[in-house]
């Protein structure tokens, strides 16, 4: 079967085309100079406001909420992405926070979406990336209480630590009072709610370990429970 041709584009068909294409890449370049413009560096006013920023470091705009910025340290050379949020205490100008709520190490990597909301310590160390829309946080709700909303209630904060060199992947959640080890793998979508030992690899939810690090056989499966 036959096709007939396709008419040739009208004059004002054209121009809107370059109009359109024009007006993109404005609205491109433009984007580009807000999120340049809108990120937070050790320099800026903004960073300043932190309880310590790392020379090379970087919060990506836009940010979702930073709140008491001054009990936050950034290490250096650090990365967080866009749509973060940044934690420290219930509600901004939270009095009796300590000086060091929030801690993230050199060298990090926190990825997009991503929530780290503490109320007594949460401490990041080095090396340590994220994937996506990862959730961190050393509080949660209680429930015991049948007079009261759950909403109302809340349980004692517990400090969470992550090693050195580990890779929490998409989706991760890690719950309070967790201690997770150096050089550890998160699987993706897994909830972590007790600790994880040095050199391992975790998933699920909970998250259990499924590969250690032997000295002598080098990677092995652990046995299923």
């Amino acid at each position: 079967m036959l096709h007939r041709p396709l008419p040739p584009p009208t004059l004002r068909q054209r121009v809107d085309s370059v109009v359109y294409e024009r007006c993109g890449v404005v609205v491109r370049w433009a984007w580009d100079r807000i999120r340049a413009w809108g990120a937070v560096g050790p320099q800026s006013r903004a960073g300043k406001a932190f309880g310590s920023f790392g020379e090379g470091s970087i919060i990506c705009f836009p940010p979702d909420s930073i709140v008491n910025e001054a009990s936050i340290h950034v290490g250096a050379h650090t990365m967080v992405g866009p749509r973060v949020s940044l934690s420290a205490g219930w509600w901004p100008g939270h009095e009796g926070l300590t000086d060091r709520v929030i801690s993230i190490g050199d060298r990090c990597l926190i990825g997009m979406g991503s929530k780290v909301m503490a109320h007594r310590s949460i401490t990041i160390g080095d090396d340590v990336w994220t994937g996506h829309n990862v959730f961190i946080t050393d509080m949660n709700h209680g429930y015991e209480d049948l007079a009261v909303p759950i909403s109302e209630q809340s349980q004692p904060e517990a400090p969470i630590s992550i090693g050195d060199g580990s890779w929490l992947g998409h989706g991760v959640i890690v719950l309070p009072g967790v201690t997770i080890g150096r050089h550890v793998v998160i699987g993706a979508g897994s909830v972590v709610t007790h600790d994880i030992p040095d050199n391992s690899v975790a998933v699920g939810s909970p998250a259990v370990v499924v590969r250690r690090h032997d000295p002598e056989l080098g990677w092995v499966a652990t046995p299923s429970r």
